[in-house]
């Protein structure tokens, strides 16, 4: 069985969390568990390059940004609480961050380790940078860190860290897959970190081993239906869509586009995404082939309809929205 950990590595609750779960798994007696970190970030808008914790700690918007990893605390009384669990969970008594850190390049490595080496070389990844930010203290945004921990991993080369930059390159290796990851994390509904995720059950927070036992227990009977991943792509698109993030719906959907352009589901929800982000040019174009292709699709005319109208297009959008609404009443007060 497959677990996903969706986490950030500045997350306190998240190196917690990580050594409950070894604690559960190392008395687990049930079928092979192989564990995948995946990103997430509680702290998007933390800067590229790091700034010092002391002092940030009264900012108003670094404090709404951190109280999401523990509810209720503020990031001093969160700092304090976490570092005396860290402390009984045994990973050591000079524990805590020093720097606010963008984790985008920390979590590029962490993808590529797994892409190249497996869990297994993923988990010392993970478990390196982990001990870099709350333990040694360093700053996991720079560079010489991370192209630290890469050597060690054997991956500086395919992190792009190996000899000087490369100005042909348009991005480092890996860094696509994370846009897409923390899009799909998104489209799954993780909301905090860490997140543990196993065939359609999701258990958040650093809980107990007992409790990661019982939950992995639950999981390993369950036999979700596995679908291919086009069909799951399409899908966390239309979540995106649902969680009103047409751009990142589209940036789902590209793939789709490029190899299935004529499947109707993918251009619907093209559209949508393109009407969504008022991208309106776009969105006429998609539904007029739409429209054409199946007359009678009332949900399709009335976005076309929809559309024009907010182009401004009254007396085209007036025939389009009264004949869905002729075939779909709804429509009618839609």
């Amino acid at each position: 069985m497959r677990i996903e950990i969706w986490a950030d590595v500045v997350c306190g609750w998240a190196h917690i969390g990580k050594r409950r779960l070894e604690k559960a798994l190392a008395s687990w007696e049930g079928e092979p568990i192989e564990v995948v970190w995946r990103p997430y970030q509680i702290d998007p808008s933390a800067p590229a390059k790091a700034t010092p914790m002391a002092g940030l700690l009264l900012d108003p918007m670094v404090d709404e940004a951190l109280r999401t990893c523990s509810p209720g605390l503020s990031p001093a009384e969160n700092r304090e609480r976490v570092a005396g669990v860290a402390a009984a969970e045994g990973l050591g008594p000079q524990w805590g961050p020093e720097w606010r850190a963008s984790t985008l390049e920390a979590h590029r490595l962490i993808a590529l380790a797994y892409e190249k080496g497996g869990a297994a070389l993923q988990d010392r990844v993970v478990e390196r940078v982990l001990r870099a930010h709350f333990v040694d203290v360093e700053d996991i945004s720079d560079l010489a860190v991370l192209t630290a921990i890469a050597e060690e991993a054997g991956l500086a080369e395919e992190a792009g860290y190996a000899g000087p930059p490369d100005p042909a390159r348009q991005t480092l290796p890996g860094a696509g897959l994370v846009r897409e990851l923390l899009l799909v994390g998104k489209a799954k509904g993780v909301r905090t970190s860490p997140t543990i995720v196993a065939n359609g059950l999701a258990l958040e927070g650093a809980q107990p081993p007992e409790t990661i036992r019982e939950f992995l227990a639950d999981a390993s009977r369950r036999t979700p239906r596995e679908l291919p991943g086009e069909v799951e792509r399409l899908r966390h698109a239309e979540s995106l869509l649902d969680r009103r993030d047409p751009l990142g719906a589209l940036t789902l959907l590209r793939p789709l586009m490029d190899a299935h352009g004529d499947d109707r589901g993918v251009r619907m929800v093209a559209a949508r995404a393109y009407f969504a982000s008022a991208q309106l040019n776009r969105a006429r174009v998609a539904l007029e082939s739409l429209v054409a292709q199946s007359p009678d699709d009332s949900y399709a005319r009335h976005l076309l309809g929809r559309t024009l109208q907010r182009q401004g297009r009254h007396e085209e959008a007036a025939s389009h929205l009264t004949l869905a609404a002729v075939m779909t009443p709804d429509y009618a007060t839609g």
